[in-house]
């Protein structure tokens, strides 16, 4: 006679879609597949976040595969083991009742067994008389042999997740280290700058790192604490080679800004209304030669403030919401999807959201911002590009504006609404910008 094979489960318990996936997922498994049952049982140990798994459903789990007597488990074979509670529960280091009966239904849940419940709700296995199992009621284990690739997928990306969070949290360390330490050698040295404006920045850029950070936060902090590290780096590496130099001159050391003694740049001079749609702008002679640097996202904002009013709320906290401010920015600038895919493949995405972010702070001097862009792709495709001096000269025509009449070069005055700012620009940048351009 044929056994039915039960598929819902006994007594007040309902059917749910997702035991009917489990059973569908069940009946998947290619004929003859045959796995090491503690071998997927620590993979699915290692993909239980995903899963959603606990520690003790686990225990349970471990605890029924010991109920099959075979290392293996076969996709030909009886997958259905038939424990009583109590025993069960032995195997589980004395788990309550209540306890067992609760993580049972978690594995059911996460689709990791399938009951198999007798009419009664008795677990029990009925043998025929060569002492073969004719029918077996209890918990079946054909979904660990089904899913055995699927485990091992999840195990490697939680893996590589665990793998990349260590990275980025050493890498934040790394960098909080070297940025303190540099700060340091450039205070204790004497090198020219706003060094106290500087660990404010650093302390604002660590301030957004809470107790348990996500990876994604780390990274974007990671961002913009190595764009920091850079400019220090550049600073005291330039003032120690001035030293070396001529002594004489060793005072006069850059801050953390321009390295381009032009203050009529590409993106200055090109950034005149007459000039933008053909891209004719003279191109400076040293901008070859400008080294590749990651500029800081408190700079980027500090010279281009008109995107913050496109971004969502107001706010930009981190390049992945000024890259988002950007994408709104390009149809408010008539720029074509094209013109802007073109610029982010060339440039990159950052690099192409500060130059759009560039145009739209002097939207008024620019008649066709498409165009311009086209023009300043091309330069950065033949590396007579970048986007440093352009942010540069926005920030120096915001101190020139914001400068009164009998102030000082490079000394703030009381009550200057620069004076509090964390990206002050030091005298000795000042004298860098206004150095006229050399024939």
């Amino acid at each position: 006679m044929q056994t039915h094979i039960s598929t819902t489960p006994f007594g007040r318990r309902s059917m749910t879609l997702g035991m009917i996936a489990s059973q569908v997922t069940a009946k998947s498994a290619p004929q003859g597949a045959t796995v090491d049952k503690w071998k997927v049982f620590y993979t699915i140990r290692d993909a239980k976040e995903l899963l959603g798994a606990t520690d003790r459903s686990l225990t349970l789990l471990n605890a029924l595969l010991t109920f099959h007597l075979e290392p293996q488990l076969s996709a030909d074979g009886e997958l259905i083991v038939w424990p009583s509670n109590e025993a069960l529960a032995a195997r589980a280091n004395g788990m309550p009742p209540t306890t067992l009966r609760r993580h049972l239904a978690v594995l059911v849940d996460c689709g990791l067994i399938i009951r198999r419940d007798s009419p009664n709700g008795k677990r029990f296995a009925r043998k025929g008389r060569g002492g073969e199992i004719e029918q077996a009621y209890g918990f079946d284990l054909s979904p660990i042999v089904a899913r055995a690739q699927e485990f091992e997928d999840l195990a490697e990306a939680i893996r590589a997740e665990k793998n990349a969070f260590r990275v980025a949290k050493e890498r934040l360390t790394l960098l909080r280290r070297d940025i303190v330490k540099l700060i340091d050698a450039g205070i204790e040295e004497n090198v020219p700058g706003n060094w106290a404006g500087v660990l404010r920045t650093y302390q604002a850029i660590v301030g957004r790192l809470p107790r348990s950070a996500p990876r994604q936060l780390v990274e974007d902090i990671c961002v913009d604490l190595h764009g920091l590290y850079t400019e220090i780096r550049e600073v005291l590496e330039t003032f120690a080679e001035s030293k070396n130099l001529d002594a004489n001159e060793s005072h006069s050391g850059r801050h953390i800004q321009n390295s381009n003694p032009n203050p009529r740049s590409e993106s200055e001079s090109g950034l005149r209304k007459e000039d933008e749609a053909g891209g004719t702008a003279a191109e400076p002679d040293n901008l070859r030669s400008l080294p590749r640097r990651e500029l800081p996202l408190g700079i980027v904002l500090d010279a281009c403030p008109s995107l913050q009013d496109l971004a969502q709320g107001g706010i930009i906290r981190n390049w992945r919401d000024f890259l988002a401010a950007a994408e709104l920015a390009r149809p408010f600038l008539g720029i074509s999807p094209s013109a802007w895919r073109e610029a982010r493949e060339v440039m990159g995405d950052q690099h192409a959201a500060i130059t759009l972010a560039a145009i739209l702070q002097r939207t008024d001097q620019i008649s066709n911002a498409g165009g311009y862009l086209r023009s300043l792709t091309d330069r950065a495709r033949d590396g007579k590009f970048s986007t440093w001096p352009m942010i540069m000269a926005l920030v120096r025509a915001k101190l020139e504006a914001s400068k009164p009449a009998n102030a000082t070069v490079g000394k703030p005055q009381p009550g200057d609404a620069d004076e509090s700012s964390d990206l002050r620009v030091s005298p000795a940048l000042l004298k860098t910008l206004q150095k006229p351009k050399t024939p």
